[in-house]
């Protein structure tokens, strides 16, 4: 006898029906109709989709801070949310601290740590070069191997200052001694450093986040196209991570990225307790009807907080809802004709006739009911 059975859900890729069955911590079986299955719980879920569990690679949830902060679990399990990855909230003093709190989560949590031994303590965090120092970088990347993902480097003028892309340089030098694959997240904003500088120094293991942003320094020239450093990248293999924040998703940049062409691969939301809940972010969901809205499929939206996430870092048992894999799910429904408003991160305004609403998240084995 397995531990749950989910009957009479709907495949994301084509509306076809999907059931699945968990036993322990592991995806069992999946199929349009399992046959003679007993479980202990058995939950039908009426036609409502089903997907693996979403991923959110760029959140900030390191409780203790004052700037960027929130609870894994809000911006979690209970927003659909199955694995959340924070982008650097803390650094070698810190991170390990954040592990041992996560321990408590229902939520998956991992870290990439702030190339900063502080990490977000302050704005400014990259300010002082002598907090980026290799020893104890390392070592709690040895020590939380199961939890620390990546790296990230915020490069916007207001965290390095006058140090340009210096931390970054130094991020990248690390990054070879782990063998050249472990990810880097680059942060970028208000220039200097020119955001034609930062993408210079990355390649196919390191991801951009905030690429859609409308400020100056960002992918589009002074007449509106995407500049050419910037395709430069994208063909190399940068990732390019949406990263919404509350400063960083405009409209009118991505109306250009997409009809160019230059989509992201990852989608994220950058979400901490102020953006969840003043907006413009508010949650996962939201930030997923944006991309729906833009035409693209309910299958590619999926994807892009799925297996792409769970590739860029190294989540091996994530992201597929495939035997073998964890028994991360997430349970939506997908409301038609309900007009709704999405707001961009500088507050241009579109109206849209669909809304995604979770319904319960699966994590590691165990259902939760998130939604009526």
């Amino acid at each position: 006898m397995i531990e749950l059975y989910l009957k009479n859900g709907k495949n994301v890729a084509d509306d076809s029906p999907a059931e699945v069955a968990v036993s322990g911590t592991k995806i069992m079986a999946v199929g349009h109709h399992l046959d003679g299955v007993r479980a202990h719980k058995t939950i039908d879920l009426k036609g409502k989709y089903i997907s693996p569990g979403w991923i959110d690679d760029h959140t900030h949830c390191y409780e203790k801070l004052q700037l960027y902060y929130d609870d894994p679990d809000e911006v979690g399990y209970k927003s659909g949310v199955t694995t959340v990855i924070d982008a650097g909230s803390t650094g070698a003093e810190n991170i390990g601290d954040f592990y041992q709190i996560t321990r408590k989560k229902v939520t998956n949590v991992y870290s990439m740590i702030n190339v900063g031994e502080t990490g977000i303590l302050a704005q400014n965090e990259l300010e002082d070069l002598k907090t980026i120092q290799k020893a104890p970088l390392m070592k709690a990347i040895e020590q939380y191997s199961n939890f620390i993902v990546g790296i990230k480097a915020r490069e916007s003028h207001s965290v390095v200052i006058n140090n340009d892309v210096k931390p970054l340089k130094l991020g990248k030098l690390f990054q070879k001694e782990l063998g050249g694959d472990f990810p880097i997240m680059v942060h970028v904003g208000a220039n200097p450093p020119e955001l034609k500088s930062v993408l210079a120094l990355m390649d196919e293991h390191d991801i951009l986040t905030h690429g859609y942003n409308g400020k100056p320094n960002g992918i589009l020239d002074q007449v509106g196209n995407i500049q050419q450093f910037v395709w430069e990248a994208y063909r190399r293999g940068v990732t390019f991570d949406v990263g919404h924040g509350t400063d960083s998703f405009n409209f009118h940049t991505f109306d250009i990225a997409n009809a160019a062409g230059l989509i992201p691969q990852t989608i994220s939301t950058d979400i901490y307790f102020r953006n969840r809940i003043n907006g413009p972010v508010f949650n996962m969901a939201t930030t997923l009807d944006k991309f729906l809205m833009y035409g693209y499929s309910l299958k590619e939206v999926i994807s892009k907080v799925t297996e792409k996430p769970a590739a860029s870092f190294n989540l091996v048992n994530k992201g597929y809802l495939q035997p073998g894999y964890d028994a991360d799910l997430t349970i939506f429904s997908l409301n038609k004709n309900t007009e709704i408003t999405l707001i961009d991160s500088n507050q241009n305004k579109r109206k849209y006739n669909q809304k995604i609403c979770p319904q319960m998240t699966v994590v590691m084995g165990k259902a939760y009911q998130i939604g009526g």
